[in-house]
């Protein structure tokens, strides 16, 4: 790993590694995460395609390429270097978690569920991943399940604004209306601002 004491330092290092070693997929690779991290996003989707051409098998590098689409509004184009990651490495639960982010984000309920399930047995730390995993369910009718995936977040990360968010709505639709007071009351004092609708009808079961 390069060693240095500002980003601009870490790019001339990563540059002189890159110019010593082009062949080198992780120094491309941290080239392009230090590019990032100053916002130069098109010089570091440049590292990146270095990256994978140089080593094809860098799955964080794919990542971060969807990463990049999804920040300027591609789906597909984050769906696709998503793909290329869990295809270079198999088992690799970011690549599953985006998949599934992605397919939600698409109305594509199912295919959601079967790559966000992927994501979290991989990865049984993974809070996002619960939390989509949680919402895909819910929005899928699949109520106790929608519940085990938030209480997982939660547990992973108490202070979790949208997996309380998501329980308020779960237990709200199973009828259990002291929890789903609790989970509301919860993610609105985390900042999260819960649909009126949804507060509304809590209040109206509020002792």
């Amino acid at each position: 790993m390069v060693q240095a004491k500002n980003a601009d330092e870490f790019i001339a290092k990563a540059r002189q590694a890159i110019a010593s070693n082009p062949d080198c997929g992780s120094s491309h690779y941290n080239l392009a995460v230090a590019l990032i991290g100053q916002k130069r996003y098109e010089e570091a989707e440049m590292s990146l395609k270095a990256a994978v051409h140089c080593s094809p098998n860098l799955a964080e590098a794919y990542v971060l390429l969807g990463g990049l689409c999804l920040n300027r509004g591609d789906l597909e184009g984050c769906l696709k270097h998503n793909k290329d990651a869990i295809h270079s490495r198999a088992g690799f639960s970011e690549g599953h978690g985006n998949i599934g982010f992605v397919y939600l984000q698409q109305g594509k309920i199912e295919d959601a569920i079967y790559h966000l399930e992927k994501a979290v047995r991989w990865n049984p730390r993974f809070v996002q991943a619960f939390s989509n995993l949680a919402n895909a369910y819910l929005m899928n009718g699949q109520l106790d399940e929608s519940i085990e995936a938030n209480l997982k977040a939660i547990e992973l990360e108490p202070n979790f604004p949208v997996a309380h968010n998501n329980l308020a709505i779960a237990y709200l639709e199973k009828g259990l209306h002291e929890l789903a007071a609790k989970h509301c009351d919860k993610a609105r004092e985390l900042g999260y601002e819960v649909a009126e609708n949804i507060v509304k009808e809590i209040e109206t079961y509020r002792k």
